[in-house]
């Protein structure tokens, strides 16, 4: 008996952004966002009692009119909320070696700064709740379509 285990792929993370959000089109006009977000996690160290922090950096892709909205609105520092998918994908580097990848590629982007575009600044709460409905849905058309075309 063959027991089918239900495979899912779909994440979520909450971090900062550690760079401005880089846009460009394929070949066929497609527009794909790049960043990467910084997640925290702290801890505390079992042998020393230390607390001590470990960040991870996850590269993100975001395809659409949602990567047009993210290079517009996001910023170096903005925290935001993404949810998608993990991907990965093969380049060769300007050395000439082939490399991998896994990164996110988003199905939503949501910005969770209070009063404005990444500031965390002093806002009213009709700024922030605005804010807040500053994200949009959307998924490629075709999987394939640019992923080869746009080095990351």
């Amino acid at each position: 008996m063959d027991i089918r285990i239900p495979e899912q792929n779909c994440v979520f993370i909450s971090g900062r952004l550690t760079r401005d959000p880089e846009l460009r089109f394929t070949q066929k006009g497609q527009g794909v966002c790049t960043f990467d977000v910084a997640v925290n996690r702290r801890y505390k160290d079992q042998a020393t009692g230390e607390w001590k922090d470990d960040t991870t950096f996850v590269p993100v892709a975001v395809w659409g009119q949602m990567a047009e909205r993210c290079k517009e609105k996001l910023k170096k520092g903005s925290p935001v909320l993404v949810e998608g998918r993990l991907t990965g994908s093969e380049y060769v580097d300007k050395a000439g070696q082939k490399r991998k990848i896994m990164r996110i590629t988003a199905r939503r982007v949501q910005s969770l700064a209070y009063g404005g575009a990444g500031e965390g600044g002093e806002g009213s709460q009709h700024e922030a709740a605005e804010e807040a409905q500053h994200h949009v849905q959307a998924e490629p058309k075709d999987d394939s379509s640019g992923i080869e075309e746009v080095p990351f």
